[in-house]
């Protein structure tokens, strides 16, 4: 039976020969993740079925992200419960303070994915790591617990969408750009429960951060995961960051696919996504004058190096326009310190931006920059529902690190080709 990237990765792990779209199948699980939010209440239910050890302590991960450093008393009581069980299963992975980041940046840099794994989270975005080639979901906090438990977790096996990738993007023009054009053009449920897999000479042309971005809002489309071929820069990007052996899984030549799309990228224009959902794209000969009262730059999405990067570019030597706020969010410790080194954080600061310690912050509306009602907000986040960020009059724009930065000076929705270099 010919199969997908996917089907392939998860015949493997149910130690079957083959697999079919729709089959119930029990899968022996690589990583098990959680955060601070979604930890605690899988930590209740693993201890409510009587567990007394994690299955494997070298594979379980806990991240504390979302409100650490702790924003308020309950904040830090669920950072807590996560500390001591953590000590008590001799946790290897447990990121806390001054030692974490956002966690779908984290575990990559740490090299705890390779190509080949599956890993379930706590966290929708968990499908993040399909841009290294590994079949990665988000499940509840209960499938967390028995995942920690047992090792192993129930699916049924997904159908597939595949994305011909060919060209090269334009200057200025990224990863979120491409996933914001897929998702206005399949919607938000274009891809419900399917794997949507990259494919395509165009993928080499794609740095690995934005084959996370893309990975990352797999979700947003309602695909169960998101997928690329693993090729030499993802096998560089691992072996630079693990010595754990490399399993290349590429879909069968005649492996059946509910829908093929053919992406130019070199055709992808600047995208930029309007409340209330991420299928809601515009392209900037759509878009007037929209005044603007804050940006973010960071999250899971956006929070890499490459992005402050590009940002830093645009507003090195210019000015934050002065009604708006300008939050900067490195996602790990890692890329904080070479932002640093490398100048970015003057860049930033002189420009008039924030630098937060990482955080996800206010991607999910929990604090370092709440919206209040009717503020308009442009966020590299990956998420613009009502009230994501704060009060349920507000708005988020989603967009990429070079269209935030350039809205950032001129203070509004602004095409980052129109800022003179």
């Amino acid at each position: 039976m010919s199969m997908t990237m996917t089907q392939k990765i998860l015949a493997a792990h149910a130690g079957l020969e083959e697999v079919e779209a729709g089959q119930l199948i029990l899968v022996s699980l690589d990583r098990v993740l959680g955060n601070d939010i979604t930890s605690p209440v899988a930590i209740k239910e693993f201890e409510k079925i009587g567990a007394n050890k994690v299955y494997d302590k070298d594979k379980v991960t806990m991240v504390m992200d979302h409100f650490a450093p702790n924003k308020d008393i309950k904040a830090a009581v669920q950072c807590k419960m996560c500390r001591d069980f953590c000590d008590k299963h001799e946790v290897t992975h447990f990121y806390d303070v001054g030692r974490m980041g956002i966690e779908h940046a984290l575990l990559p840099e740490k090299g705890l994915v390779v190509p080949g794994d599956v890993v379930i989270g706590a966290d929708s975005h968990t499908c993040t790591y399909g841009a290294l080639g590994a079949f990665s979901t988000g499940v509840g906090s209960t499938d967390m617990a028995c995942g920690m438990a047992t090792g192993k977790a129930w699916f049924k096996v997904p159908s597939a969408i595949k994305f011909v990738l060919k060209g090269k993007l334009n200057k200025y023009v990224s990863g979120k750009d491409v996933i914001l054009h897929i998702i206005g053009k399949i919607g938000v449920d274009g891809a419900l429960y399917k794997s949507m897999e990259f494919v395509g000479e165009g993928v080499k042309s794609l740095t690995i951060f934005d084959r996370l971005t893309i990975s990352n809002m797999a979700i947003e489309a309602g695909a169960k995961n998101g997928i690329f071929e693993v090729d030499e820069e993802t096998i560089r990007y691992v072996k630079e960051r693990s010595d754990r052996e490399i399993v290349a899984y590429k879909a069968d030549e005649d492996a059946v696919y509910d829908e093929t799309y053919e992406i130019d990228l070199s055709q992808i224009k600047s995208t930029v996504a309007f409340p209330h959902l991420p299928e809601n794209t515009k392209t900037f000969d759509e878009i007037g004058d929209i005044a603007i009262d804050q940006v973010v730059i960071g999250s899971c999405t956006n929070g890499h190096y490459k992005d402050l990067e590009e940002a830093a570019m645009i507003l090195k030597g210019r000015k934050v326009a002065k009604r708006v706020r300008a939050i900067i969010i490195p996602a790990t410790q890692d890329i904080y310190m070479k932002a640093m080194e490398n100048g970015l954080l003057k860049i930033f600061i002189e420009a008039g931006c924030v630098v937060s310690t990482p955080t996800c912050g206010p991607c999910l509306g929990g604090y370092m920059g709440i919206l209040a009602a009717g503020e308009r907000a442009v966020a590299t986040t990956n998420r613009n529902f009502v009230g994501r960020m704060g009060h349920v009059d507000s708005e988020v724009y989603l967009a990429s690190p070079a269209v935030a930065a350039a809205s950032a000076i001129l203070g509004k929705i602004a095409d980052p080709l129109t800022i003179a270099e």
